[in-house]
């Protein structure tokens, strides 16, 4: 199988395991700093068990150290922005807000891997944005501050994703999931007395927290991150989130299922998603290349 299409295997594997991640968010009850301080956490310090982690560590610049570890606090920032959209919305709106990340990125990606800026991206990013308004109107207006929380999260996606595919070959998948999530624990960790709960960042979380906590961390954290820092290698950042615009569609059927969130939500919602998911599946058709590309060529 070429590694182009193993990527694409890759990335839609980890949009699977990342819808669970909205619902794993609504069903943790602590805080939204508290809870992502605990993922990140957990993560980092399973990798230090690796030595193969630490073996690349030491052969890594000091300055490339330092530019994963600023991309680790871009991805605290948008955790702690989407688990913040949850809590004051639920798993399908801020889930849903995540399809925004294609217009941020058809921008931030030119800009952050200089390559060509390409209009047919932003048109089709922004074909989502239609969707979303629908969304925006379809819920309660005690949700729209989660949804304007979502849209940041969302941006915050677009920044680390394209940052991440300017330097991920600088470096093993595994150590630079490892730096970025040491960082954003340390970022978290650092800013802790200026968010809300104040140091209740570093409390224990009861048993059922700590289970739920677990499957975040390892299941729906570090393997699919590490995955998708290996997708990286062969597709654009732009191509692997319009992938992951598919995570609405398993966060909102799961949330139906075990959250019953469909009595909150009206038939314009499904429309409003209907559109997203359409645009999303609109790109491949129209971004199809005419000859197959090597690795080195794909966008």
């Amino acid at each position: 199988m070429h590694p182009r299409q193993i990527a694409h295997l890759q990335i839609h594997f980890c949009v699977l395991l990342w819808g669970f991640t909205a619902i794993l968010g609504t069903l943790i009850s602590l805080p939204a700093a508290q809870l992502v301080w605990w993922r990140m956490l957990l993560v980092s310090l399973s990798l230090l068990l690796l030595p193969r982690v630490w073996r690349a560590l030491g052969q890594m610049p000091l300055r490339q150290i330092g530019i994963f570890a600023l991309i680790g606090m871009v991805v605290a920032l948008h955790w702690l922005t989407f688990y913040a959209a949850i809590k004051l919305s639920n798993a399908s709106v801020g889930a849903t807000c995540m399809a925004l990340a294609p217009v941020f990125l058809a921008i931030t990606e030119p800009l952050l891997t200089k390559r060509a800026f390409r209009l047919r991206e932003l048109l089709l990013g922004a074909a989502v944005v239609p969707g979303v308004a629908l969304v925006v109107g379809a819920v309660p207006s005690d949700m729209h501050a989660g949804i304007a929380l979502g849209a940041l999260s969302a941006f915050f996606v677009a920044v680390f994703a394209a940052l991440n595919k300017r330097h991920i070959g600088r470096g093993d998948a595994l150590t630079i999931t490892f730096i970025e999530m040491s960082a954003g624990a340390l970022l978290l960790t650092l800013t802790a007395p200026l968010l809300a709960q104040g140091g209740a960042a570093f409390a224990l979380p009861g048993l059922r927290d700590a289970l739920l906590l677990g499957v975040l961390a390892f299941a729906c954290t570090l393997l699919p991150f590490a995955l998708s820092l290996k997708a990286l290698h062969h597709l654009s950042a732009y191509t692997a989130q319009l992938a992951i615009n598919l995570e609405p569609v398993y966060t909102i059927l799961i949330a139906i299922v075990l959250l019953n969130e469909h009595r909150e939500l009206s038939l314009y919602f499904y429309l409003g998603v209907a559109i997203v998911i359409s645009a999303v599946m609109l790109f491949p058709l129209l971004d199809r290349p005419t000859t197959l590309q090597s690795p080195e060529q794909a966008p």
